[in-house]
């Protein structure tokens, strides 16, 4: 476990086991170090699912990317769609 700190605040605010608040940690952990066409592939393929069409969907993952905890840079629509379709 990289950070032994952040697992024990996490058990102890949570009343988890150390193993499981281990395992949620590095859940997140992963979830934050995805790169960001990882990140937009598998985004847009869940919204799509979902029903949701592009004019509605490639918007509303260029806020998302703004609210992620180390957000990347500002990505156009155009930007997203080559991530997205090559």
């Amino acid at each position: 476990m990289e950070d032994a700190e952040l697992v024990e605040q996490v058990a102890l605010s949570t009343g988890l086991s150390t193993a499981i608040a281990a395992r949620v940690v590095e859940d997140v952990l992963a979830f934050y170090r995805q790169p960001v066409e990882q990140y937009v592939r598998t985004r847009h393929t869940q919204l799509q699912a979902e029903g949701r069409k592009n004019p509605e969907i490639f918007p509303l993952i260029a806020r998302e990317l703004g609210r992620r905890l180390v957000a990347p840079p500002d990505l156009s629509e155009r930007q997203l769609r080559r991530i997205v379709y090559g």
